[in-house]
């Protein structure tokens, strides 16, 4: 069996009103208002085509399998001023 290291960097221009919060199991999430938060996490695309177009078309067997190989896992949020 193999390893596959994925690492995914994002920079994001958001609104100020966003902030940090940490739930309850210590991890944090971002307040985006309205009494809404969001999580980011790694999301598998497929295709047929290598060159075609990708989606996330494709059951929940193949997701929690997909999953089920992954053995960590990590997010870090930071927000900074401009």
């Amino acid at each position: 069996m193999k390893k596959l290291h994925v690492t995914i960097r994002m920079v994001m221009e958001v609104p100020d009103e966003w902030v940090l919060e940490e739930v309850d199991d210590g991890i944090s999430v971002v307040n985006i208002g309205e009494g809404k938060y969001m999580d980011l996490a790694a999301e598998p695309l497929i295709t047929e085509d290598k060159n075609g177009t990708w989606s996330n078309d494709y059951d929940d067997a193949f997701a929690n399998h997909i999953l089920d190989m992954c053995s960590s896992e990590e997010t870090t949020y930071v927000l900074t001023e401009k």
